[in-house]
C-alpha cells in the first residue's frame, strides 16, 4: 500500500490536509494536527510519504494518536517511509514511537529543509520488538538545511544485523531529537551543539521506557 500525507500550514487558517492510502489527518487544535492510520500500515511492501510546509508566520503541531507498529508482510519484509518538511514558520513534529516488530524491516528518511528565522523541534522514538521480541531491523536517516547550507546529515541503524548488533548486548531503542536554532536543550541523551546553529540530542538503550526524564 501506498500512503501519502500533504500538510500546509497557512497563517490565521486551519492546517491544510490531504491524506490518501491508509494514513490520514485530523485536525485537534488551531494549530495541532494529529495522524492516524485508516488501515494497517505499515506493513512489509508499503510505502508512506508525509509532505509538511510551515507558511512564515504559522505554527503548527504534529502529534500521532498511538504508536505505529511495523509488521512484516507476505510478499516482504521491507517497508519505507519518507518525510519532507519545509518550515519558514514554527514546527514541532513529535509524534508517537515506532515500533519494529519481529523480522520486519524498515528504513526512515526524514528531509528537513529551514529558513534562517524558523523554529523546528523534530523528534524520533524508536523500539526494536514488541514485548519479548528482540528481532526487528530499522535505519534512519536525517538530512537538515538552513537556507540551502547543510545542517545536519545524521544516520543511524537498530535492531537485527545493524552495524551495532551484538548477542551479548546491543541497543534495541533509541531517541533523536533535533532542534534549530536552540544551540543547546534538556535532551535525552547527548546534545551536541551544530556548527550552523541548533543542536542535535541522541540516546540508545534496550526500552524506551529506560529513557531518561
Amino acid at each position: 500500500m501506498r500512503s501519502d500525507v500533504l500538510l500546509v500550514a497557512r497563517p490565521g487558517r486551519g492546517t491544510h490536509i490531504e491524506c490518501t492510502g491508509g494514513i490520514t489527518a485530523r485536525r485537534t487544535g488551531a494549530e495541532t494536527v494529529h495522524l492516524l492510520s485508516a488501515a494497517a500500515t505499515p506493513l512489509g511492501g508499503d510505502v508512506i510519504t508525509v509532505r509538511i510546509i510551515v507558511e512564515p508566520g504559522a505554527r503548527l503541531a504534529v502529534r500521532s494518536v498511538a504508536a505505529s507498529v511495523v509488521l512484516p508482510g507476505a510478499a516482504t519484509c521491507e517497508s519505507h517511509s519518507t518525510w519532507d518538511a519545509e518550515v519558514h514558520g514554527e514546527l514541532d513534529f513529535d509524534p508517537e514511537p515506532t515500533v519494529i516488530a519481529g523480522k520486519s524491516r524498515h528504513s526512515a528518511a526524514t528531509r528537513v529543509r529551514v529558513a534562517a528565522d524558523a523554529r523546528i523541534r523534530v523528534r524520533e522514538r524508536i523500539q526494536i520488538g514488541r514485548h519479548g521480541e528482540r528481532d526487528g531491523y530499522w535505519t534512519g536517516s536525517m538530512r537538515a538545511d538552513v537556507d540551502g547550507a547543510p545542517l545536519l546529515r545524521h544516520r543511524v541503524e537498530l535492531g537485527t544485523a545493524s552495524v551495532n548488533d551484538d548477542q551479548i548486548a546491543a541497543p534495541r531503542a533509541c531517541v533523536s531529537e533535533l532542534r534549530y536554532p536552540e544551540a543547546s536543550f534538556a535532551g535525552a541523551g547527548t546534545v551536541l551543539s551544530l556548527a550552523g546553529g541548533g543542536a542535535l540530542s541522541t540516546w540508545q538503550g534496550l526500552r524506551l521506557d529506560e529513557t531518561p526524564a
